[in-house]
């Protein structure tokens, strides 16, 4: 077996929850570092608060490390696999974890939460403004339009529509008419990939990237991309990522 196949086959480790830690922790892949800490962002907001919600909250790992957490604490999950893997890390925290099927349609009674996080999850704006509470705070960090565009050029996969024009302006925009803007940024932080294997296992971990992706279908791209990586020694490709806190009307 070549490198290449082994890599192809070490690439078919079990992704679970919200955990890069396979390629992450080994150093295959590094992520330039964002100009500010969400978790920083999310502990401001969280001081005195009683309540909060988390949304999308995957395996509930960045969730269960902001302790203290306040008292009437939720989280929500669409992805079926996660709901079970969030809810034995939450549940001894006193977290109850509700599955959703869509984010326009939160289980909550109107002003249930003084606080709001959602990190890389889609929401509805109205929905969100009728389950906070008056003088409440809604953080999020999203995954912009043009994240990680690089890939989908060199594979030869088209982008995602659904996702192309998602930014800041638009994101500050959809808020305006229910919530005053707090504080927003956006960056463009680099992405490096070390190996073809990483870059495999991330995209099979992230299907909205290169949707219907299999590496049967992009294999000699992927080889292309395995010699280029051998020749550098690296993949650099630019992420796309933004934060906007808003406080309801």
């Amino acid at each position: 077996m070549n490198l290449f196949d082994q890599l192809l086959e070490d690439s078919n480790k079990a992704f679970t929850g919200w955990d890069f830690s396979f390629i992450e922790d080994t150093g295959r892949v590094q992520s330039e570092l964002l100009p500010w800490s969400y978790g920083s962002k999310a502990r401001k907001y969280l001081f005195g608060a009683k309540s909060m919600l988390d949304m999308g909250t995957g395996g509930g790992e960045f969730l269960s490390k902001l302790l203290p957490l306040p008292d009437y604490t939720l989280a929500t999950e669409s992805y079926l696999p996660n709901v079970p893997i969030a809810r034995e890390r939450l549940a001894p925290l006193g977290v109850e974890v509700v599955q959703i099927k869509e984010d326009d349609q939160l289980p909550f009674m109107d002003e249930s939460f003084e606080v709001i996080l959602n990190k890389h999850e889609s929401y509805d704006v109205t929905e969100v403004r009728r389950v906070l509470k008056q003088n409440a705070v809604f953080l999020t960090q999203q995954v912009g339009g043009t994240d990680c565009v690089e890939l989908n050029q060199l594979l030869g996969a088209s982008l995602n529509p659904m996702y192309q024009n998602w930014n800041l302006q638009k994101a500050a925009e959809e808020l305006e008419g229910q919530f005053n803007v707090l504080e927003s940024t956006e960056a463009f932080p680099s992405m490096r990939f070390y190996d073809i294997g990483a870059v495999i296992y991330y995209l099979k971990a992230i299907p909205w990237q290169v949707p219907q992706f299999t590496a049967d279908t992009y294999r000699e791209a992927l080889y292309e991309l395995h010699l280029f990586i051998e020749k550098k020694g690296f993949l650099d490709v630019r992420q796309h990522r933004f934060l906007l806190a808003a406080r309801p009307k």
